[in-house]
């Protein structure tokens, strides 16, 4: 249970399960001339915002390379006045002093798809509009970490440290497999500490991620003799046998539901156009709303690689070609019960700030503690935004601020009352 007081030195808010009690913890908490001083703090300062957001995302940070900007925001958040370090898997992890929790975590991921080469790749038009790879996806999260570290201690609104956590951690995208939040969940010393997570991922507020998306991913790799495109004609191609396999996985047609999807995002093969390759390979990601469905769908990539291979080896002249399927990362399913206190809590806050939002399904990082039974929600961090995973990313800060205090009063309130996360 958590015991701690206001600045305003109010009680503790009750415990609650009626929406309509949450919806009167949120005004009551919104009210109190502090935190109702915070909020406004986001609107002050939304220039020093923006230029953080920019300097951030001109730190190439790219799935497994994410150091600088790991050690960056590290210096950010100590220069702020919080207690950061960097754990053993490379998250960025911040705490104000005197605080040994049940802790609130915030987090967003520090790693992007691409990666800029030049700080002029991410620049900002006359509009106010930021153009650059990882802008939206996730510097907007990262920014949002920054604000409420800075934000907190510009209008203190505890009588001491909160029991928060901001975190900025690795390996949320492509390969990284959520190996920081696997790491900060079930490997770190916090990860008994910490209540709830509240996942900052990419800028739109319209949505809270409550149930996790499972996914797959697997590297299929097709090898052979190879040789001279005239003289060996006939030998067996691994070229030829893993085109034959993705055309015979492609063509399964999935059902509306439960909703599943595939995409084979990676292929490699060949050094010339007149060698039979001796390698191929092929990288697909396969998701779906049912675990059921994920491994139907994982066996199916199996007997298309085997039918492939069986049909290029029987035309072959001899030589033939091997296959080997490897997993390369699992996301695994959960969600919310629909009457969990951190749901009620940010729906509630939702209608008090006058946003319209939906729940929804998911890969993120909130994946991790979900499969956990831990209450977790991933949410934007406000503005807007578009082109994730493309070179033609952007992000504007309009309407950021709605989400910083949608972000920001939802951990106070989880904080300030004294209920039972669940």
């Amino acid at each position: 249970m958590i015991h701690w007081h206001l600045a305003t030195h109010s009680k503790p808010l009750p415990v609650e399960a009626d929406p309509a009690a949450v919806a009167r913890i949120v005004a009551q908490a919104a009210s109190t001339p502090v935190v109702r001083e915070c909020l406004q703090w986001f609107v002050r300062e939304r220039q020093w915002i923006n230029e953080q957001h920019l300097l951030l995302c001109r730190i190439p940070a790219p799935t497994f390379f994410e150091q600088r900007r790991a050690e960056w925001m590290c210096a950010q958040f100590r220069d702020l006045g919080w207690d950061a370090r960097i754990d053993r898997a490379g998250n960025v992890v911040a705490t104000e002093a005197d605080t040994d929790g049940p802790y609130i975590a915030i987090t967003a991921h520090l790693d992007t798809v691409l990666a800029p080469r030049s700080n002029e790749e991410v620049s900002v038009g006359p509009d106010g509009r930021m153009l650059g790879p990882g802008s939206s996806d996730n510097g907007a999260g990262l920014a949002a970490l920054l604000a409420i570290a800075r934000a907190i201690r510009s209008c203190p609104i505890a009588d001491r440290g909160l029991p928060l956590l901001l975190i900025a951690n690795v390996g949320e995208e492509g390969e990284g497999n959520l190996s920081g939040m696997r790491y900060l969940c079930r490997q770190s010393p916090l990860g008994g500490r910490i209540n709830a997570f509240i996942v900052l991922d990419g800028p739109n507020t319209d949505h809270i991620t409550s149930q996790a998306l499972a996914s797959r991913r697997f590297d299929v790799t097709i090898t052979g003799p190879g040789g001279h495109s005239w003289s060996d004609y006939g030998v067996a191609n691994p070229v030829h046998a893993l085109s034959r396999a993705i055309a015979l996985f492609t063509e399964t047609r999935l059902k509306p539901s439960p909703r599943s999807s595939y995409n084979f995002g990676i292929l490699e093969g060949g050094c010339s156009i007149n060698s039979i390759p001796s390698h191929a390979r092929a990288k697909v990601d396969m998701r779906s709303e049912s675990s059921s469905k994920l491994e139907e769908m994982s066996g199916l990539l199996t007997s298309c690689v085997e039918r492939a291979i069986e049909v290029e080896n029987d035309g072959s002249s001899g030589r033939k070609v091997t296959a080997k399927i490897r997993e390369i990362g699992s996301r695994p399913a959960g969600r919310l019960a629909d009457d969990a206190s951190i749901l009620q809590v940010i729906r509630a806050v939702d209608a008090q700030l006058g946003i319209r939002s939906r729940l929804d399904c998911a890969s993120t990082d909130a994946n991790v503690p979900l499969s956990m039974n831990l209450p977790a929600i991933s949410i934007g961090a406000g503005g807007q935004g578009g082109g994730a995973h493309t070179a033609q990313e952007w992000f504007h800060p309009e309407g950021r601020e709605l989400g910083l205090r949608r972000i920001l009063l939802t951990a106070y309130v989880l904080l300030y009352r004294e209920f039972a996360m669940g």
